[in-house]
């Protein structure tokens, strides 16, 4: 077994299985630019070494799998916060393309942006204490349309709607029933049964998973978008970043408060 810590994340390589995991415990995880760049450049590396299964986690007995987007990184006035190439949005795509499966092994709480992250990859495994929230609401941030059609691609849409408006956490159980979650264990099984499943897909042709994941993907995302709607959403988002509550929901952010928004 190969172990190197590349800064704000560790890997580890063993019989074809690649793990990352998330290593900023003074931000929670979140997702800054440094790190998401850290977990790229090690997915280029596992791509490199024909790993066959690569398991994304946070440390074991985190109370925190990942605070999500760093919110210090968001721009503060009149810019959109979530381009095409916003460290994030960068983050989803390389997992769904990846070539092979990669799994969540989710302890502790999935918030924000991390949510999608979570939803993006093949597979996720979660202790019991995991709780899922999203909440782009909560901080009047506009979330991007590719960012809303990735978690329908993955969850029912009475779900996505729930979890979008209502901002706040649900349980691992309710995560399982409603589709996000595969398995949901007693933390001390999460490491075994992440590995498990990693085991069943090592068995199998990489050629034929390789094929079947782009398969799934394409199919997942075969939504037909006029050019005409998606001005219009975007004309809409543009509205919300130039607007006062985008600042409010920043500014309540770093001042630890609740957010007093007034729809202008």
């Amino acid at each position: 077994m190969t172990e190197e810590t590349v800064m704000l994340v560790q890997s580890s390589v063993e019989n074809q299985i690649g793990t990352i995991t998330l290593n900023d415990p003074k931000t929670l995880n979140s997702l800054s630019g440094a790190l998401i760049k850290d977990l790229l450049n090690t997915l280029e590396h596992f791509r490199g070494e024909g790993i066959r299964v690569v398991i994304l986690r946070a440390r074991p007995g985190s109370k925190t799998w990942s605070a999500g987007h760093n919110v210090g990184e968001l721009p503060k006035h009149a810019r959109d916060p979530l381009t095409y190439s916003d460290p994030l949005r960068v983050a989803i795509r390389r997992i769904q393309e990846y070539p092979t499966p990669v799994l969540a092994m989710v302890e502790g709480g999935v918030w924000g942006g991390a949510c999608e992250l979570v939803m993006a990859c093949d597979m996720v495994v979660a202790a019991q204490s995991a709780t899922f929230a999203i909440t782009p609401a909560r901080l009047g941030v506009p979330y991007n349309i590719g960012g809303v059609q990735n978690m329908i691609g993955s969850v029912p849409m009475a779900v996505v709607k729930e979890m979008l408006f209502r901002a706040k956490p649900i349980s691992a159980q309710r995560a399982y029933e409603v589709g996000i979650a595969n398995y949901v264990v007693p933390a001390d099984q999460l490491e075994a049964k992440t590995l498990e499943l990693a085991e069943d897909m090592l068995a199998n042709s990489p050629l034929v998973i390789t094929l079947l994941k782009e398969e799934t993907h394409v199919l997942a995302h075969a939504l037909a978008l006029s050019a005409e709607t998606f001005e219009r959403i975007q004309s809409v988002r543009r509205r919300i970043y130039d607007s006062e509550d985008y600042q409010e929901g920043i500014r309540s952010f770093f001042e630890k408060r609740k957010p007093v928004f007034q729809g202008r």
